[in-house]
């Protein structure tokens, strides 16, 4: 190559990078977005009051404050700071790496649960729509009747988000084999691609757009009124201000204190007007958390921690699930399956829903990127793996550090492949929330007892059945290095062996699909409850026995909606601010 095309080449490249690097700074300019100021920019005086304080800027809160926006003054408070610029959140090639980033200021908070699951939970604008695989599903029509939802605003209030940041996947390779294979296993019909929820095999949306770039939660802030919008990041709220004056029949939320990036105090409060509402959108971990931090919660639980009981409720942090522990979220299996040749890199595309409660999904390649994390196993990675038989007191994130150190003097060939993954709904397992400690910045204790009860495993095991059935399809064997496929016990054994978790194996009880279930077991975050309809929140999602606050996000959910929740989250943002505005304004006209 001479000189001259030398330099044309490097133009060209240095063009590509300049393009690559300002993108999420362009798709900022373009949004229209109202301003995001940082906490310490809140005057410390000459407060400015609101008819609604909105604590969480993620996958609920943000459509909620752009709808509430649109006729009242809106403030939002996120801990995190912003999505767009980080190029670690944008670009789909680089999904990895911010599950795997443990500093201050990643956008992912790791925690460990008490069953040793290593989990993470969004810490950033847009919430978990910021690092999550981007598949869109809405919710089983069931879901929506047993929520008691008004079906006609459910499914005005989907498009709306749907409009904004979903968009149909290019099927790639990986997914195209998936979807054939699927079917030839009999998990049918096909059902095309759809946001539904029916069951057979289909293609779901996703809010990565045909260039690979992520679309968020945060997007959907540009639908607000940029006059009534004040949206304030790192802003750590750790406690709701009540009034609890005698006279009053029960406490009243009037405003909520917080502390900025640099650690000072502020305080942030409600207009003196009917219908001003604090409003609890920091998920299911950080809502519950919020809620005891305040006084409310089991009576024991607050005086451990000599937090003085604005209102004993035994039930808040129960229920957890991991789709659906009490608290709940998803326990996942995987099954990995080397391929002749680098797979091409896809997130969440296709889907079976089996009728047996079981649904299979699957990842593939890994982020290629000068700033990706090297031989990294994605969603299956050490980092997002479990510790479950190592005692408590040597459960840390230098144990896992130290695991994933030792994984970069392996050939990068070993990791060339997918994953093929089953994952439970609605498993009947379930857990809690408890308090570590009163600093709102700490992880609180969460256990979600993870194949406690025998359905869950048996399902577990037809899972990874089903997906025996379908490696033994033509799709999948013509992609494999001899064209033939491998031995199912051959996988099973690669599969305990590899880097999803920090368990020690039983290599050689394959034989064993319980066993393999539980060595293998991991999450793909999909946690709700702790704040329960019914129990903590009634209909409506206002706190029982407290006036002018509410809790809008998964942490009211009793399972999981259909295969992934984030469709019906973000839908619930949109709904709850359409029904608040309509019963505030009583009518509907101009919403």
């Amino acid at each position: 190559m001479d000189l001259i095309s030398r330099r044309v080449v490097f133009k060209a490249l240095m063009f590509l990078c300049f393009i690559r690097s300002s993108q999420g700074r362009d798709h900022f300019t373009k949004l229209n977005l109202p301003p995001f100021l940082k906490a310490s920019r809140f005057p410390t005086f000459q407060h400015e009051a609101y008819d609604y304080i909105i604590v969480g800027g993620g996958t609920a809160g943000c459509p909620l404050a752009a709808t509430l926006s649109q006729k009242y003054k809106v403030l939002l408070l996120e801990r995190g700071g912003s999505p767009y610029g980080n190029r670690n959140i944008t670009l789909l090639e680089n999904f990895h790496i911010c599950l795997a980033d443990v500093s201050p200021e990643s956008p992912a908070q790791g925690f460990i649960s008490t069953d040793g699951v290593i989990n993470a939970r969004a810490k950033v604008l847009g919430g978990g729509t910021c690092i999550n695989a981007g598949f869109y599903s809405r919710a089983k029509q069931s879901f929506v009747q047993q929520a008691g939802w008004d079906a006609d605003l459910v499914n005005q209030s989907y498009p709306w988000v749907e409009e904004r940041i979903v968009h149909w996947p290019k099927v790639a390779p990986w997914q195209a084999a998936l979807r054939d294979g699927l079917l030839e296993a009999g998990v049918s019909p096909y059902n095309g691609y759809t946001y539904d929820h029916l069951y057979g095999t289909k293609v779901g949306g996703t809010i990565f757009d045909e260039t690979g770039y992520r679309h968020t939660a945060a997007d959907l802030l540009a639908a607000g009124n940029p006059n009534n919008l004040r949206v304030l990041l790192y802003a750590s709220v750790n406690k709701i201000v009540f009034n609890t004056k005698q006279g009053h029949r029960k406490p009243r939320a009037i405003g909520v204190q917080f502390k900025d990036e640099n650690g000072r105090h502020h305080q942030a409060f409600l207009r003196e007007e009917r219908g001003s509402e604090i409003i609890v959108s920091a998920g299911a971990i950080g809502s519950p958390q919020l809620l005891l931090l305040s006084g409310i919660g089991p009576r024991n639980e607050l005086k451990k921690h000599n937090i003085s009981v604005t209102l004993r409720n035994e039930h808040v942090g129960k229920g957890m699930s991991d789709n659906r522990l009490a608290l709940g979220s998803s326990p996942m299996n995987s099954i990995f399956v080397p391929m002749k040749s680098p797979a091409k890199q896809s997130l969440i595309e296709t889907v079976g829903i089996t009728d047996a409660g079981v649904f299979i999904e699957a990842s593939s390649g890994f982020s290629q990127t000068d700033d990706s994390i090297h031989c990294h196993h994605g969603i299956m990675s050490a980092e997002i793996g479990q510790l479950s038989t190592i005692p408590p007191k040597k459960r840390s994130f230098n144990a896992i550090q130290k695991y994933v150190d030792n994984k970069y003097s392996l050939p990068k060939e070993v990791f060339d492949g997918g994953f093929i993954l089953e994952k439970i709904d609605g498993p009947l397992s379930t857990g809690n929330l408890v308090l570590v400690d009163t600093d709102v910045d700490s992880n609180p204790s969460v256990t979600f007892n993870y194949f406690q009860y025998p359905k869950d495993l048996s399902r577990c095991v037809y899972g990874i059945k089903t997906i025996e059935k379908i490696l033994k399809t033509n799709h999948f064997t013509n992609l494999t290095a001899n064209g033939a496929g491998y031995p199912m016990e051959m996988l099973l054994n690669m599969s305990v062996s590899a880097n999803i978790n920090l368990i020690p194996k039983h290599t050689n009880d394959t034989t064993s699909l319980e066993q393999f279930c539980r060595d293998t077991v991991t999450t793909i975050w999909h946690y709700h409850g702790g704040c329960h309809v019914g129990k903590v929140v009634d209909q409506q999602y206002q706190v029982i026995g407290i006036s002018a606050l509410r809790v809008v996000d998964g942490s009211t959910l009793f399972r999981s909606p259909g295969t992934n929740p984030q469709a019906t989250v973000l839908m619930m943002g949109r709904y709850m601010g359409v029904k608040i505005l309509r019963e505030r304004l009583g009518q509907a006209a101009g919403v």
